[in-house]
Parts: C-alpha cells; structure tokens; sequence
C-alpha cells in the first residue's frame, strides 16, 4: 500500500507557564495577551520573572523601572528586582 500526501495544514498552539488567570500587575492584562504597547503576543512580548517569583509583560516592567517613583523596585512588594535567570 502506498500513501501520498497531498495537503498537509498543521496547527500548534502556545501557551507561557503561568496560571490561567494570572495576569500583569502592571497592565492588568491577560498573560496570553499582549501588554498595551504590543500587537501580538509571543517572541515579541515575552514574559519577565523576577527572583521574587512576580512575572510580568517585559514592556510594561521596563516602562515601570524607568520612571522614577519605580526605585528599581518590584511593583508587587517593593523588594529590589532582580530578573531571575
């Protein structure tokens, strides 16, 4: 028996290892969402885990460390960030 294939349409889905209904405390939105600043989620929005076990969209940290009430702080409890590796 011989099989040819013709058509072949895969699908694949992702999905970042967080709970589903966690969200950012930072833009309040979905992790499987994008933050405000980006149009689709994936390589381009990633996630950031900081050692203090917070995660959040990347931009929307960024944005945070950089204004100047942040202090280099984590905007859930205030301890220092440091970006877990």
């Amino acid at each position: 028996m011989k099989l040819t294939i013709t058509d072949w349409r895969a699908v694949a889905g992702w999905k970042w290892d967080v709970p589903d209904d966690d969200v950012c405390g930072i833009c309040r939105a979905p992790f499987d969402a994008c933050c405000p600043g980006c149009k689709i989620p994936g390589d381009d929005c990633p996630l950031i885990w900081g050692e203090c076990s917070h995660v959040f969209h990347m931009h929307c940290l960024l944005k945070w460390l950089g204004s100047e009430t942040s202090q280099q702080q984590c905007p859930m409890d205030r301890r220092p960030w440091v970006t877990a590796s």
